[in-house]
C-alpha cells in the first residue's frame, strides 16, 4: 500500500465515503430532555438497538421504547412490512438479516419519532420506560463468535512477555490473525460470574495442577455484530464488507492467563477464554458511526503492503472509527467504603487497531466462510502505544511482575474476587455530538457468594 501523501488525500476521500444525512446533524434535538443532556451516550444522534426482556428496543437518554408496542400504537408506520415484522421478534437477528437499508429507514423513522418537533410526541412518550431499570438481555442469538488480534500494540506486548526477543510471528502483519471462540457462554452487561478453573503449571519444572486461575484477566475489545450474512463459498471484497455488518458494541473477552500458558502450546487458547465473556448490550449501528471515521494510521516503512484483498484506497482513507475507551476496576473494598471505581486504561480504537472492521470481513470470508446475521466478530484487545493505554493487566502489570496501585493502596497484579470491570466507549468527532456505545461490567464474585 502506498502510503505517500496519504494525509493530504485523507481528508477529501474521507469526506466522499461518508454516509453522513440529517439525523448527524449535531444541533438536532429531542423532544425528551434527557436525550439533549450532554452527558448521555444515547442522544437522538445515536439510537442504538437491543433486547429488553425479550422485545427490541432502542434507547434514547435516559429510557427505552420497546418497538412491538411502538408498532401497537401506529407508529412507525413508513417501515417495510418485512421490517415491521422482524421487530416482533425476541431478538435482533431478523432485523439485521434485511441488511443496512432497513437498519438505515430504521434510523430514520426512530429520528423522526423523537425530533423536537414531532407530531407523534404524545404516543411515543406513553410507551417509554425508565433506562436505568430495564433488563437488558443478547441483542442476538449468537451462532458464531470469531476473536481477531488486531491491535498492533497489544501484539507487541505480548510477543515481549512470551517471546522474549521474538518481536512478531512472520505472519502477524500480513494476516488479520483469529481464533473461533465459544458463543454459548457470552453474556449482556452487567454480569456476575465466578472465577473458573482448570489446568496450570506452577513451575517449569513441576507437574500441572488443576486450580482456580490465578491470573484473571480482562481483555477491552470491541464486537462487530453481523448484519446481512453472507453466501458460502463467496468472498466479500473488502469494499463491500461493511454491508455485512450492522453496527458495533463493547466486548470483555475475560481471560485466565496462567491456563492459557499451559494449554495454548500448540493450538490456540480454549478454557482460558471460553469461560464467559460480555458484551455491552446495545447495538450502536453503522450508520450512527458515520460521523466518525477515520484514515487508518500509517504503516511503518518496513511493514509489508496488504494482500489486494485487503487493501483499497476507500478502507484506507476512512476505515477506521474513533472509538474511545476507557477501563475502570472497583474493588470490593472500595466499594465498601464508597470509593468510586478507578482508571486504568483508556485507548483509541483508530489509533491502536492494526486492521480495520472491514478487513476482518473480507479476511473472514476470503476461504469460503460463510457469515450469518448475529454472529460476533472481536477485534482482539485493544491496547495504546503508551503506559497505561494496556488492554488487559498481562500487559500493563508485565504479567504480574508490575503491580499497578489503585486509590486507597491496594495493588492488583490480575484481578481479584469482588473486583468489577467496567468499559465504557463514546465517539468523538470536531463538530459532531459525542455519542456512546453504554457499558460493559462484569463482577467476580467473592468466595461467600459461590453456589
Amino acid at each position: 500500500m502506498d502510503t505517500t501523501g496519504e494525509g493530504q488525500r485523507g481528508t477529501a476521500e474521507l469526506k466522499a465515503i461518508m454516509m453522513i444525512d440529517y439525523t448527524h446533524d449535531a444541533a438536532a434535538r429531542s423532544w425528551l430532555e434527557s436525550a439533549n443532556a450532554g452527558h448521555t451516550p444515547f442522544p437522538i444522534h445515536n439510537l442504538p438497538l437491543g433486547c429488553i426482556e425479550g422485545r427490541i428496543s432502542v434507547a434514547i437518554g435516559d429510557s427505552v421504547l420497546a418497538l412491538p408496542d411502538a408498532l401497537e400504537r401506529g407508529l412507525l408506520r413508513q417501515l417495510s412490512p418485512p421490517l415491521r415484522e422482524a421487530l416482533r421478534q425476541p431478538t435482533l437477528n431478523a432485523v439485521f438479516a434485511l441488511g443496512r437499508s432497513d437498519l438505515r429507514a430504521l434510523r430514520h423513522e426512530l429520528f423522526e419519532l423523537f425530533r423536537e418537533d414531532s407530531e407523534h410526541r404524545q404516543q411515543a412518550s406513553t410507551c417509554l420506560r425508565p433506562l436505568a431499570s430495564s433488563e437488558a438481555g443478547l441483542p442476538c442469538a449468537i451462532g458464531d463468535y470469531t476473536d481477531f488480534f488486531a491491535s498492533l500494540n497489544h501484539a507487541r506486548n505480548t510477543f515481549a512477555i512470551f517471546r522474549g526477543s521474538q518481536t512478531f510471528l512472520p505472519n502477524y502483519k500480513h494476516v488479520p490473525i483469529a481464533y473461533h471462540g465459544r458463543s454459548s457462554s457470552i453474556f449482556a452487561s452487567p454480569r456476575d460470574f465466578a472465577r473458573p478453573s482448570g489446568q496450570v503449571r506452577p513451575a517449569p519444572d513441576e507437574p500441572p495442577i488443576v486450580s482456580p486461575t490465578a491470573k484473571l484477566d480482562f481483555e477491552v475489545e470491541l464486537g462487530f455484530w453481523v448484519g446481512a450474512g453472507s453466501a458460502h463459498g463467496e468472498p466479500v471484497p473488502l469494499d463491500e464488507a461493511e454491508k455485512h455488518l450492522a453496527g458495533v458494541c463493547i466486548l470483555n473477552d475475560w481471560s485466565a492467563r496462567d491456563i492459557q500458558a499451559w494449554e495454548s502450546q500448540p493450538l490456540g487458547p480454549f478454557l482460558s477464554k471460553n469461560f464467559i465473556s460480555v458484551v455491552s448490550p446495545w447495538v450502536v449501528t453503522m450508520d450512527a458511526l458515520e460521523p466518525f471515521r477515520s484514515p487508518l494510521p500509517a504503516r511503518a516503512k518496513e511493514d509489508p503492503p496488504p494482500q489486494p484483498y485487503l487493501d483499497s484506497a476507500s478502507n484506507s482513507s476512512a476505515g477506521a472509527f474513533s472509538i474511545r475507551i476507557e477501563t475502570r476496576i472497583q474493588t470490593e473494598r472500595m466499594r465498601a467504603l464508597g470509593h468510586p471505581p478507578a482508571v486504568v486504561a483508556h485507548a483509541n480504537a483508530a489509533r491502536d487497531l492494526y486492521w480495520t472492521p472491514a478487513q476482518m470481513v473480507a479476511h473472514h470470508t476470503i476461504g469460503g466462510c460463510n457469515l450469518r446475521p448475529g454472529d460476533l466478530i472481536g477485534t482482539g484487545t485493544v491496547s495504546g502505544p503508551e503506559p497505561g493505554t494496556e488492554g488487559s493487566l498481562l500487559e500493563r502489570t508485565g504479567n504480574g511482575a508490575r503491580p499497578i496501585t489503585l486509590p486507597g493502596g491496594e495493588t492488583r497484579s490480575f484481578l481479584e474476587d469482588g473486583d468489577e470491570v467496567t468499559i465504557t466507549a463514546w465517539c468523538e468527532a470536531p463538530g459532531r455530538r459525542s455519542i456512546g456505545l453504554g457499558e460493559c461490567r462484569g463482577r467476580i464474585l467473592d468466595r461467600g457468594t459461590r453456589q
